[in-house]
């Protein structure tokens, strides 16, 4: 990509990403095409397909969660063609990294409404959290404390009473306590891997090597 070419994408991406100058979006459009594998098709779509983004989830921002890490990416594949483009990278990023929490609450609800039907159901919460809790040796059955932990997840989170989590009950129960925006398991950078991305970007207004990671 020329340097005409870069300026007009950041220009317009610094419209939509909001949370980031435009010298930040520069840095990631670059490396959004250093990790990109360039089809051998000219005509195909440029972008990270799932694997590959599942990589950067693991490696650069430490998450391990096999279904969180598939629902990240069609939280960030916004228009479901299966790759996130430069766009979706540096968008879904903004949020990803830097998004104010109303922003983040709508994220992690997206995440976390596993089939996409406007609620996080008993069935949805139970699956996220058999996946996310470590394992660990018991002669009880692990199935019935993590039923048993979704009963009192839904005492605390459904207002409406209802059996399952709308967002409006997910907000209301967010703002009340901020620790159960990620209720459902780490679908948000590890603090640690924040704090090394900010550093970076305040120190040299670049963001760190993924691909050499």
């Amino acid at each position: 990509m020329n340097r005409k070419k870069l300026q007009n994408l950041a220009e317009s991406l610094c419209r939509t990403a909001k949370h980031f100058n435009k010298i930040e979006v520069e840095c990631l459009i670059k490396l959004f095409y250093t990790l990109v594998v360039e089809p051998s098709d000219r005509h195909a779509i440029v972008g990270l397909d799932r694997n590959m983004f599942r990589n950067i989830l693991h490696v650069t921002f430490g998450m391990t969660d096999d279904m969180i890490m598939d629902r990240v990416f069609r939280a960030f594949d916004t228009d479901n063609d299966s790759c996130v483009s430069v766009t979706e990278w540096v968008e879904g990023l903004s949020i990803f990294l830097r998004g104010t929490l109303e922003e983040k609450m709508k994220y992690c609800f997206e995440v976390y409404d596993l089939n996409g039907d406007g609620y996080i159901s008993r069935e949805e919460m139970f699956h996220m959290l058999k996946n996310s809790l470590l394992k660990q040796p018991s002669e009880e059955d692990p199935d019935e404390g993590i039923k048993d932990l979704v009963e009192i997840t839904l005492k605390k989170m459904d207002y409406d009473h209802d059996g399952k989590l709308s967002y409006t009950d997910f907000e209301k129960a967010v703002r009340d306590e901020n620790l159960l925006l990620e209720a459902f398991g780490p679908c948000l950078p590890d603090i640690k891997f924040q704090l090394l991305i900010f550093q970076k970007f305040h120190l040299s207004n670049s963001f760190p090597d993924m691909a050499s990671a």
